[in-house]
C-alpha cells in the first residue's frame, strides 16, 4: 500500500515537471505576441550595412506588431560579441538578433573554436536581403570590364593588391576566391572598416569587394568603376552591372545575407509571428524601394528555407576559409 502511495506521488510530481516545462509555450498559445519591447542586437556598430537594414524593418515591425523593436548594437570579435549575448539572453521572444553571414557562416571556422555554435544555439526565423559585394576597381586601372581585368590581373601576377574590412572578411574571402579561380596572383591587405576603401580611392590597393551600400556613393561619382557583382543573379540596385558567372567563371557567388534568429528554445509562436510580419514587411513597395536603393535585394520565405540556405553557406565557406589559411587577428 506504501509501495502504491509513493508511485502515486511520482507520478503526479512528473505530470507537474511536464506541465511547467510547457507552460511557456502554453502561455504565449494563449496571448499575443509581443506584450512590451522587443530589443533586436545587431552585433556590428550603428550605420553598417546589417545596422541600416535591421533599423528599417524594425520600424515597420514596432508600426505592424505595435510594440518597439528597439535596435542594440554589441559590436566585437568580428560578431561574436553580440552573437553570443543573444545566445545566452532567455529564450522568451524578446531578444532576437539581425545577423549576417560572417558570424553565422564564417567565423565558426576562422575562429577556430567559439564558446557556442550558431546553427545550434540560435534559430532562423527569416532572411532580410541578399547584399551582392560588387568588384570595383580605382579608375587608374586600365581594364574597363571584368574580362579584361581578369586579363591585366594575369599579366601583373604578384603585382596588385586588393583590400578588405579584415581577414577572413566577405570582401577578403570573395577578392581570394576570384583569384583563385581565375588564375593569378595579388596581395591581400587587410584594413579595419573604412581605411580599405581610403586606400583604393588613392590608388594605394587596385581593387577589392565592397558591399553595394558600402561604395554606391563613390561609384555614382565616377570615382572606382564596377566591374562584376558576386551574386548569381544580377542585382536589382544595379541591373547594369553583370555578374563574375557571366563573365566565365561558373557557381561564383560570395554576396553578403542578413536576417533574424532567435535563442534556441525561442517558442514556435514567435517565430512564425515574426516570420509572417517581415514577410509581410518586405512586400510593402515603399520598403523595397528603399532596400534596393541600398543596394539590397529583399529575400523572405519560411524558417526552414533560411536555415538550409544558412547551413549551405556555413559548408560552402568552411572550404573556402580553410583554402585560405585566414586566421582570426
Amino acid at each position: 500500500m506504501q509501495l502504491f502511495k509513493v508511485n502515486q506521488w511520482r507520478t503526479a510530481f512528473c505530470s507537474l515537471v511536464a506541465l511547467f516545462s510547457v507552460w511557456p509555450q502554453l502561455g504565449f498559445s494563449q496571448v499575443s505576441y509581443p506584450q512590451r519591447p522587443v530589443k533586436v542586437v545587431v552585433a556590428f556598430t550603428a550605420g553598417g550595412t546589417t545596422d541600416i537594414l535591421a533599423r528599417l524593418v524594425a520600424q515597420q515591425l514596432t508600426e505592424k506588431l505595435k510594440q518597439p523593436f528597439v535596435i542594440d548594437n554589441k559590436p566585437g570579435a568580428g560578431g561574436n560579441l553580440g552573437t553570443e549575448m543573444v545566445v545566452r539572453s532567455p529564450a522568451d521572444g524578446y531578444t532576437l538578433i539581425v545577423n549576417s553571414v560572417g558570424p553565422m557562416a564564417v567565423n565558426t571556422t576562422l575562429y577556430g573554436k567559439l564558446p557556442y555554435n550558431p546553427m545550434v544555439d540560435l534559430v532562423p526565423i527569416v532572411q532580410i536581403a541578399d547584399v551582392p559585394n560588387v568588384l570595383v576597381v580605382n579608375p587608374n586601372v586600365p581594364a574597363k570590364t571584368m574580362e579584361e581585368f581578369l586579363v591585366y590581373a594575369k599579366a601583373n601576377a604578384g603585382k596588385l593588391n586588393y583590400g578588405s574590412t579584415g581577414v577572413g572578411t566577405s570582401s577578403h574571402l570573395s577578392s581570394f576566391m576570384l583569384a583563385k579561380r581565375a588564375g593569378f596572383e595579388a596581395t591581400h591587405i587587410p584594413y579595419k572598416g573604412a581605411d580599405a576603401l581610403k586606400d583604393l580611392l588613392a590608388g594605394r590597393i587596385q581593387f577589392m569587394f565592397a558591399t553595394i551600400p558600402s561604395v554606391m556613393p563613390q561609384i555614382q561619382a565616377g570615382k572606382l568603376r564596377p566591374l562584376a557583382v558576386s551574386s548569381l543573379k544580377r542585382s536589382r540596385s544595379m541591373p547594369e552591372i553583370p555578374t563574375v558567372v557571366e563573365t566565365g567563371l561558373p557557381n561564383f557567388e560570395a554576396g553578403s545575407w542578413f536576417g533574424f534568429f532567435a535563442p534556441k528554445g525561442t517558442p514556435d509562436v514567435v517565430i512564425s509571428s515574426v516570420n509572417k510580419a517581415v514577410n509581410e514587411i518586405l512586400g510593402l513597395p515603399a520598403l523595397e524601394q528603399q532596400m534596393i536603393a541600398q543596394g539590397a535585394d529583399p529575400a523572405g520565405g519560411t524558417p526552414a528555407q533560411f536555415g538550409q540556405f544558412v547551413q549551405r553557406e556555413t559548408d560552402k565557406w568552411r572550404v573556402i576559409v580553410k583554402e585560405s589559411g585566414a586566421k582570426a587577428e
